[in-house]
């Protein structure tokens, strides 16, 4: 270290500009040894070298997976198939990866902690084979049906618990407990372990954090090892007390339970900030510089979703100054990040000015826009009132839920509708003698029914077997209920249970839908039989790409008032009628949204090819968008009405996907005309905007050469990411996307 450096005083945003410059190093070594990640960009770091064991292995697929663990951790099986299943079993193993798991410090951030494995990769078997669940699968594969079986976290904790109560607080809540529940002395066992791995863990850092500062030679660096190694040897045991503290608080659990089974949930952070942040700059030891380096020492290390704005319970709105430096800290940390900014009748209209102004100054992909009267409206119809329904929070790539009291299983339970058309007609073409688009509708009315009775049954054989196999002990700890009942949340352990179910590849449906009443039945330009053929074939010859250009060029859901347009809306009204016909078996509710997550790809990958033009195995369409290039001036206003007008309207969004080109902003009233747009399509109904802003031009030139743009970001679908870090194949769809609709 050269004299300047010691002695250097190092400001706020020098501070964040070094974060930023490791966390890019980071996400650089991840690139290299993981390969593509086309999934949230975790805070995930790999471990030091001498603690690193690559493990590489091939998917049923035939696709490399490539896994990073730690040498030397000693996971225990108590089952025949080598897997490790129930709360004791997974406490006590993931105790024993938390014992063996390197500290993490970064001198130039104000918090200690980082993750660098995750523990479900060391689940060698997923499921109990005990719990066979054969009888679904031909019809889950039929349809090929996503998620419910097996689903991890996924729902929200209440992250004041953890705040209230501290770990030493936790440990005594289920200590206090257990001899009021001995049949559930294992979950007791579980939850024991992983707190008592938690705090063995802060302790391990408390000493390596004075280590570091007597070979600090920097008087400022020293000293802020020193206050790191004072404030966690205090959280080992005592809940937090300041702003600095709670940031460090509310870190330890987010990377805590991201690295138990991937939990991202994180809720109303600016809330659960304010009373720190108003209780120490009264008092004179935070100021607004400082609280934007806690924050954003947080956001570097964890990627959490986080809601800023809102509405408290009665009606009143929560947002306060966190809010703002929440977005300030995400702003001049320049990483991805997950924040959803509120947008509603009583809202603070500045967050909403301020979100768009930082997409805009960023050329990023950060904030995200929660349209809130449709959400709290839509929950209501599921029979609750409106006070619950305003505490539910956004959570999730697209989702909400009510902090440690509502269990969701949300983005996991997907049905692609495609793939229930794809069925229909080929039932249709082996049966009928005479088929039609009457006909299509009526077997894919069928078969869509069929499928969401298959994926109720699903949910039920989760929520009967999943506490048994790998029980939700890090939200457990969170939660109103599972310490108290001895009850896992995925066992009825919390109050609510609102199972998320998501329709997917709607554009293609809809498309499919109009080009077959338009082209077959009104211009009959082709015949049923050619149709078929051409599917079967996957559109080949001359004569097959002629057909297969001609049923692509039927205007398109999305065009305005187009005959696809009309198919969008009756198959999303016929799918909310479906799911919520009637509960589960077991008589759980179910909430229809429209999502397809990051699975464009694998959900069109088995699917044959659609009357809409596409090829076989090509991607679904993203979420409720239309598909890319859905009308030539891209017309965003068409966008936002037709995506405003398929929302199922139940408290679970469907959210649209838009692009801007940079350049507006240059033009007179051009934020004005976005955020115009925006509020547009929340008072038709609208549930959330994922927002991208980028030169299409610079997007072709990093999809050529990744390494070109290493901190080009881009809001993937939910989540945001770097842009180098996704695989060629789904950069090639956010290219699509953003060449074609920005």
């Amino acid at each position: 270290m050269t004299t300047a450096t010691a002695t250097k005083q190092w400001t706020c945003q020098e501070r964040l500009d070094a974060l930023r410059r490791t966390k890019l190093a980071y996400t650089r070594e991840k690139q290299e040894i993981i390969g593509s990640m086309d999934y949230d960009d975790w805070g995930l770091i790999l471990p030091p070298e001498e603690y690193r064991e690559v493990v590489r292995s091939v998917s049923g697929s035939g696709v490399e997976v490539v896994e990073v663990r730690i040498k030397g951790v000693e996971i225990e099986s108590n089952h025949p198939s080598g897997g490790f299943f129930g709360p004791k079993a997974c406490g006590e193993n993931y105790r024993r990866l938390l014992d063996a798991h390197p500290v993490y410090l970064d001198p130039m951030s104000s918090l200690a902690g980082g993750y660098m494995v995750n523990f479900y990769a060391y689940r060698k078997v997923g499921w109990n084979p005990d719990y066979d669940f054969s009888h679904l699968m031909p019809e889950r594969q039929k349809y090929q049906l996503v998620g419910a079986i097996g689903g991890i976290q996924h729902f929200c904790q209440d992250l004041q618990i953890g705040l209230d109560l501290g770990w030493g607080g936790l440990l005594n809540k289920i200590r206090h407990y257990r001899p009021q529940h001995p049949e559930a002395s294992d979950f007791y066992d579980g939850l024991e372990s992983v707190v008592l791995g938690a705090q063995d863990w802060i302790r391990r850092h408390v000493v390596a954090a004075r280590h570091m500062a007597q070979e600090e030679q920097n008087p400022q660096l020293r000293q802020n090892l020193l206050e790191i190694a004072d404030m966690n040897e205090r959280l080992v045991d005592a809940p937090p007390a300041t702003f600095r503290e709670a940031c460090q608080w509310i870190l330890w659990y987010q990377i805590f339970s991201r690295m138990y089974n991937g939990s991202g949930s994180l809720g109303r952070l600016d809330a659960l900030l304010k009373p720190y942040y108003e209780r120490d700059t009264a008092a004179g030891i935070l100021t607004d510089e400082d609280a934007i380096l806690h924050i954003a020492s947080y956001l570097v290390r964890e990627t959490g979703y986080i809601q800023v704005g809102g509405l408290d319970a009665s009606g009143h709105d929560v947002t306060n100054p966190v809010s703002y430096l929440i977005l300030e800290a995400a702003h001049r940390l320049r990483i991805p990040a997950n924040i959803g900014v509120c947008v509603g009748k009583g809202v603070d209209p500045g967050l909403l000015r301020r979100g768009v102004e930082i997409q805009f100054e960023d050329k990023a992909a950060m904030p995200k826009f929660l349209g809130m009267d449709a959400l709290i409206e839509g929950f209501v119809k599921n029979g609750y009132p409106v006070e619950l329904a305003r505490e539910r929070a956004y959570s999730g790539c697209h989702w909400f839920a009510i902090p440690g009291r509502e269990y969701t299983l949300n983005d996991l339970v997907k049905i692609n509708l495609a793939a229930v058309l794809d069925v229909a007609l080929k039932e249709m073409f082996a049966e009928s003698d005479a088929p039609s688009v009457a006909e299509a509708w009526q077997r894919f009315e069928s078969h869509l029914r069929r499928a969401v009775e298959v994926t109720a049954e699903s949910i039920d054989l989760q929520i009967e077997h999943m506490h048994k196999i790998f029980p939700e002990l890090a939200l457990d700890l969170l939660c109103h209920g599972p310490i108290e009942k001895g009850l896992d949340a995925s066992h009825f352990g919390v109050e609510y249970y609102n199972i998320g179910v998501d329709g997917s590849a709607l554009a293609i449906a809809a498309d499919s839908f109009a080009a077959m009443q338009q082209r077959i039945e009104q211009e009959h330009r082709l015949t049923w039989a050619q149709l078929q053929h051409y599917l079967e074939t996957d559109w080949a010859g001359p004569e097959g790409e002629q057909a297969r250009l001609m049923m692509q060029s039927t205007p398109r859901y999305g065009s305005g008032g187009s005959l696809a347009d009309e198919y969008a809306v009756r198959i999303s009204q016929l799918f909310t009628r479906l799911v919520k016909e009637k509960p589960t078996p077991g008589g759980l509710n179910m909430i229809p949204g429209l999502f397809s997550w990051a699975a464009t790809i694998s959900m069109g990958a088995g699917l044959g090819a659609t009357p809409n033009g596409r090829h076989a195995g090509a991607p679904i369409s993203h979420g409720a968008n239309p598909n890319p290039g859905f009308r030539k001036d891209g017309a965003p206003s068409a966008m936002a009405t037709a995506i405003a007008q398929v929302q199922s309207g139940y408290g679970n969004p469907a959210p649209m996907q838009i692009e801007f080109d940079p350049g507006i902003s240059r033009d007179e009233g051009g934020l004005e005309k976005v955020m115009s747009l925006m509020q547009t399509h929340f008072e038709l109904g609208g549930t959330e905007i994922n927002m991208n802003v980028m030169d299409a031009d610079k997007v072709r030139e990093a999809h050529k050469d990744p390494s070109k743009y290493p901190d080009l970001i881009v809001r993937v679908t939910g989540f945001s990411a770097y842009f180098a870090s996704l695989s060629p194949e789904f950069r090639q769809i956010i290219v699509d996307r953003i060449v074609a609709d920005a």
